[in-house]
């Protein structure tokens, strides 16, 4: 009963988290959304207090079920380990905890998280990993099996899918999103939950509430006749079965020793009766109880998680691919307030990024701030209305804001480049970049004031440039924009 509910409530996480990433139309975000708000490192950054205290209490109750149930990261690893399995029964060992290991990461993380070294945080953490993987890996081939059922509903005229784009944002990200997944795929097959109990901070914080738990899975020193099965088959390789204990700050509670075991010796049990449970029967319903219990309490998270707001727009069609262009501040999308407050509270998970609609947000190669959100106006540009990236945060480093909001945050201003401009370098009129901008900050001059229908040239009025990026991306000078934006440091208000 206990691994079945287990499968049963990782699986839908597991599979509405993946999704998240995946869905670029943003429907699943009004329903699910609060999943990604009740990751760990996303609430403690956000600073939700109520989400926070929400997963300690659950950890106290019924051990690390967030590792094994809500944590993305965690039953991939299971379905690593499940493959595994396949290959080789009976495969694991007890061994010792690794504690030296556990606090010096956890250390490192905390460090990285006070000084700000954002690429360390977002390197180690769990949920960011995973989100990495589901965008770089993932997404490509959903998209690409979309595009597949676009091409067959387009002949026979129908509108049901659309076509997207498949695209490498960053390619350093995607280059550590494929190094993870094979180093998690390795760990996991070969010794199941390594990475859970040596690397990942969550799960070491999580260990020291899990010491306390109230239910835990318990060995009844009467029924247990050492055969071992319990041992090969913990995948957290916790169970000391010469002493008969359980190390409960690394047991992820799934189940798998109790499935295992012939002889009904390990049951799941509340401490209160953790000696009635050795000595004699245990209680029946317990198991069930339990359960229930738990799952009331993620149903309790739901409800306080505050669900997401479906928009659905698109971008303009690119024309031409542009060149990436190395500005001197880079742009941080709206609702991030500056690049210090990005950086400080993204973990950057790649939500963001893949919910973008206009393929304007793709991830830093900056060491610093590697893979946290940048705005890039190649294939797209920021359209006004949108705030999809600030509605998906789940961290708190793009605050949600309103599209009236959205409208007066200057996150940069554009930047008139004559030697490049068309209207300069072959006297033709142009104007895309005055045509096209929402706010009105563009107008343009002639360039001899003596000839009423000559060519003209743009001219950027800074105190109502929003830098959305709309001139940069239509400018039709290729392969650099004549026109483009530079980013702020600190946003401001218009």
């Amino acid at each position: 009963m206990l691994r079945r509910v287990r499968v049963i409530l990782a699986s839908i996480f597991f599979i509405l988290i993946t999704l998240l990433f995946l869905d670029f139309t943003g429907t699943l975000q009004k329903i699910f959304g609060w999943m990604a708000q009740i990751q760990f490192l996303p609430a403690v950054l956000a600073v939700n207090v109520v989400i926070i205290c929400l997963l300690l209490l659950l950890t106290l109750f019924f051990g690390r079920i967030y590792c094994s149930v809500i944590c993305p990261l965690g039953v991939l690893q299971d379905v690593f380990g499940w493959m595994g399995k396949k290959a080789r029964k009976n495969r694991y060992t007890y061994s010792k905890a690794k504690n030296w290991l556990r606090y010096t990461v956890l250390g490192i993380f905390i460090l990285a998280i006070v000084f700000g070294i954002a690429s360390l945080v977002a390197l180690l953490a769990p949920y960011s990993s995973f989100g990495r993987i589901a965008q770089n890996l993932f997404s490509p081939v959903y998209l690409w099996g979309n595009n597949i059922l676009a091409h067959f509903a387009e002949k026979a005229d129908s509108y049901t899918f659309y076509h997207k784009d498949i695209w490498i944002r960053a390619l350093p990200t995607f280059i550590v999103a494929a190094v993870t997944f094979v180093v998690l795929l390795v760990l996991a097959w070969r010794n199941g939950r390594t990475y859970c109990n040596t690397i990942c901070p969550v799960g070491t914080v999580l260990s020291f509430f899990a010491r306390f738990s109230i239910f835990r899975p318990v060995i009844d020193k009467s029924k247990c006749v050492n055969c071992n099965l319990c041992v090969k088959n913990c995948k957290a390789s916790c169970i000391d079965i010469k002493n008969h204990k359980i190390d409960y700050s690394r047991c992820v509670v799934c189940g798998d020793c109790i499935s295992k075991c012939k002889k009904d010796a390990i049951t799941y049990t509340s401490r209160r009766f953790k000696e009635e449970t050795v000595e004699g029967t245990p209680k029946a319903g317990m198991e069930r109880r339990s359960f229930i219990a738990t799952a009331s309490v993620l149903a309790a998270s739901a409800a306080v998680a505050r669900a997401q707001e479906k928009l659905t727009d698109g971008g303009l069609a690119p024309v031409v691919p542009k060149e990436v262009l190395k500005r001197d501040t880079e742009i941080t999308p709206p609702g991030s307030v500056g690049m210090n407050h990005l950086t400080r509270h993204c973990t950057g998970c790649q939500l963001c990024v893949a919910a973008c609609p206009n393929n304007v947000l793709r991830p830093s190669s900056d060491l610093m701030t590697l893979m946290q959100p940048r705005s890039s106006y190649e294939k797209g540009f920021c359209r006004p209305e949108c705030t999809r990236c600030s509605e998906v945060c789940p961290a708190g480093a793009i605050k949600k804001i309103s599209r009236e909001e959205k409208s007066s945050i200057q996150i940069g201003h554009a930047v008139w480049d004559a030697g490049l401009c068309l209207p300069m370098t072959e006297g033709v009129n142009c104007g895309n970049c005055a045509r096209h901008c929402p706010t009105g900050a563009i107008t343009l001059v002639e360039v001899d004031p003596l000839e009423e229908k000559g060519p003209k040239f743009p001219v950027v009025d800074e105190a109502k440039c929003i830098g959305c990026g709309a001139c940069e991306y239509v400018c039709p000078v290729r392969p650099i924009s004549a026109i483009y934006v530079e980013g702020h440091q600190q946003h401001k208000l218009i």
